[in-house]
């Protein structure tokens, strides 16, 4: 194994984006030159993931690399990978090329369009393999910088206001959680994760901050609550979701490429790695009100991307509703059913949560599992999805689906890649979306079943908007407009982008144990610590 790989895993793309500015200005060269030095990170990435050791007795985290980093408030460099953060991180590094391949029909600033690229995957990267909280934090916030310079410079007509909203919304999350650090750090004099999860770490948890805090007031309960917000914002969760639409219409594909199959991770990332882990207790106290919310996630949005004619409004919206199941697993992964009542209070009440609920470790698992699996897939769809919207976009200068119809018999290539990725998108069984949706709906049921009932109506929405998408585009006459003026099938650099996504969302749904035995490694380990 590379010695050094995790350092290497975003200081690479680092090196690329300086390339890139000192390089020659030659567009061709730019694009060419980025996907194939992009291609460094994923081949690490692969390494890594087949080095990481799965027997008995092994580490949970690995190839951890720890140096002084600021001794004046004990926060170190520290990073390392397990089989929650490992997944996400090769994602990570299999999507930055393929949506820079989407990216090559630009034609404006070019050079610094790539090289934000590249610093987008070094903060996305660096959030998920740091193991102290003051560094995650760093690069957590880093990734807003690129994203919201691609959405405002190259983005559409109200790409201003977007990505102003973006910005805005996603930093004021960040701060309270920023102030929640700072306060487990004066609790425990330390900012290393692996400490503060362990039997000599767990007393931040008592009562060692007294002298900030008012009398009466429990600091565990507020800094889950700023962790959660934050997240729940960057998942996100119904209410706090009306930024994507926006964000999402007006980004350049391959921007909203990566933000729906990687920035969104971060906030289901954040619940899995820091949440459940350090507020255990609180984590299942409120867990029915986090399910409450992925319910109404996932049946708004359905219904909100069934209302759109914005094909890539739409496909924005899906990602509500897709999202909604990550929270749903992670709500059932959080729960401890009857025994919460001993450790934060009262019960939950019925109607979140069964009377008598029967919550077993391979039930928290199973949602643990399911939510991190769904992560994966939707990366996989979502930003196939954007890809297929991006490249109709760019032949025909719209995205108003009452204007199409009948290109199949234009764009027969085309045609058969958006039906694959939207079957996809819907969870057909054989592709990797009905995996993860069974596994966090199987969890689900176990822990909140009539919430899990009512979100079923959001399975139904999903097919019927899946299918309008299809029928306005591919189906019917060839409208008029686009019979004088024909639309050209998919190129070779798109055909490259969106392949790698389609053969990976086919494997994963016909053998999903290539993933899923690394993700249920990760999942056991957090279930015994969230107890």
């Amino acid at each position: 194994m590379i010695s050094n790989i995790l350092s290497l895993l975003w200081i690479v793309p680092l090196i690329g984006l300086v390339l890139v500015l000192i390089g020659p200005n030659d567009a061709k060269t730019v694009r060419w030159g980025s996907v194939a030095f992009s291609l460094i990170p994923l081949a690490l990435a692969i390494i890594a993931l087949l080095s990481y050791n799965m027997t008995a007795g092994a580490p949970q985290f690995q190839m951890v690399e720890q140096y002084v980093w600021f001794p004046q408030i004990n926060a170190t460099y520290k990073v390392g990978v397990d089989g929650i953060s490992l997944p996400l991180v090769a994602l990570t590094t299999l999507l930055a090329p393929l949506a820079m391949l989407m990216s090559f029909n630009l034609q404006k600033n070019v050079k610094a369009f790539f090289a934000l690229f590249f610093l987008l995957e070094t903060a996305v990267i660096g959030a998920f393999v740091s193991l102290d909280l003051i560094l995650f934090f760093v690069f957590y916030e880093l990734s807003l910088v690129p994203m919201y310079f691609m959405i405002s410079q190259w983005g559409g007509d109200n790409r201003r206001y977007a990505s102003l909203k973006f910005i805005l919304y996603t930093m004021f999350a960040s701060l309270g959680m920023l102030l929640a650090i700072q306060v487990i750090g004066v609790a425990s004099h330390s900012y290393d994760y692996e400490y503060l999860i362990s039997a000599a770490g767990r007393p931040f948890t008592g009562a060692n901050v007294v002298t900030l805090i008012p009398a009466g007031v429990d600091w565990r309960i507020i800094s889950f609550a700023a962790f959660s917000i934050a997240f729940a914002l960057k998942i996100p969760i119904w209410p706090l979701h009306t930024w994507l639409p926006d964000a999402h219409t007006e980004a350049p594909t391959g921007g909203s490429m990566m933000l729906a199959g990687i920035l969104l991770k971060l906030g289901g990332y954040g619940f899995l790695r820091f949440v459940i882990p350090l507020f255990p207790e609180a984590a299942s106290q409120f867990a029915p009100l986090l399910a409450l919310f992925a319910m109404i996630s996932i049946v708004l949005g359905a219904f909100a991307a069934w209302g759109q004619n914005d094909f890539k409004k739409l496909v924005a919206y899906s990602s509500v509703n897709h999202m909604g199941f990550v929270a749903m697993g992670i709500a059932a992964a959080a729960y401890l059913g009857g025994s919460a009542a001993g450790h934060a209070g009262e019960a939950a009440p019925a109607i979140f949560a069964n009377a008598e609920p029967v919550i077993t470790d391979i039930t928290r698992v199973t949602g643990a599992s399911g939510a991190l699996l769904q992560m994966i897939t939707h990366g996989l769809s979502s930003a196939a999805m954007f890809a297929v919207v991006g490249i109709i976009y760019d032949r025909a200068h719209t995205r108003d689906l009452q204007r199409f119809g009948g290109l199949w018999d234009i764009m027969p290539k085309y045609g058969a890649i958006l039906v694959f990725c939207a079957m996809g998108s819907l969870g057909l069984p054989g592709l990797a979306g009905f995996v993860s949706e069974f596994l966090v709906t199987r969890s689900g049921w176990s822990a909140f079943t009539l919430l899990t009932i009512l979100s079923m109506a959001g399975l139904l929405v999903t097919g019927i908007y899946v299918l309008k998408s299809i029928q306005k585009v591919l189906h019917g006459p060839l409208a008029a407009e686009w019979a004088h003026h024909p639309l050209a099938d998919i190129s070779k650099p798109e055909l490259l982008a969106v392949a790698p996504l389609m053969v990976l969302m086919l494997v994963l749904g016909l053998q999903p144990s290539v993933i899923l035995n690394l993700i249920n490694w990760g999942s056991q380990q957090l279930v015994m610590l969230a107890k």
